[in-house]
Order: structure tokens, then sequence, then C-alpha cells
């Protein structure tokens, strides 16, 4: 436990921290899940309406996990794998659905 008045305030921040961070970092993952449900929604029935909604669920996540590294919860290079697992999927998809 902290001893002095400092160390009692950051504590206190790092308290506060770890629990944006935390709300952060599940918030990218549910973004990435209701993603992932949308894209197959889309291979099982590809219709326009199924792809919008996957765009725009891919565009929510690209955002939340764009603020993520902004705000520095997530490294840059964690982000952007991330991201590159989304398109990836996307298009693995896509190209079954064309073909």
């Amino acid at each position: 436990m902290a001893n002095n008045k400092s160390a009692l305030k950051r504590a206190k921040i790092a308290e506060r921290n770890r629990m944006r961070n935390k709300s952060y970092k599940s918030a990218v993952k549910t973004l990435m899940k209701k993603y992932f449900v949308a894209l197959d929604a889309y291979a099982a029935s590809p219709t326009e309406e199924s792809k919008t909604e996957v765009m725009a669920r891919m565009s929510e996540a690209y955002s939340k996990i764009d603020k993520s590294v902004k705000r520095g919860v997530l490294h840059s290079n964690n982000g952007a794998r991330k991201k590159s697992r989304l398109a990836k999927r996307l298009k693995s998809v896509t190209q079954v659905a064309t073909a």
C-alpha cells in the first residue's frame, strides 16, 4: 500500500488508466466479434444489405482500433495486426462469394 500522498495519487491514477484501457480493449474485441458475425451472415447469403452491414461494422472496428492506438491503449503494430486480420477475413469471404 502507498505510504505517502504522491504514491496514493499515482496509485489512483494508475487504476483510472487501467479501467480506461480495459474499456477500450473490451470495445475493440466486441466490435471485432460483431464484424465477424456480420461477415459470416454475408458469407451465408451475400446480399447488398448484408454487405453494407459488414462495411459499417468494419468501419466501426477500424475507428475504435485507431482511437485505441492514438490514446496509447494498443501498440501501433497490435492495431495494425488487428486491422489486417479484419481485412484478410473480408477478402477471403468476398473471393468465395464472387466465385
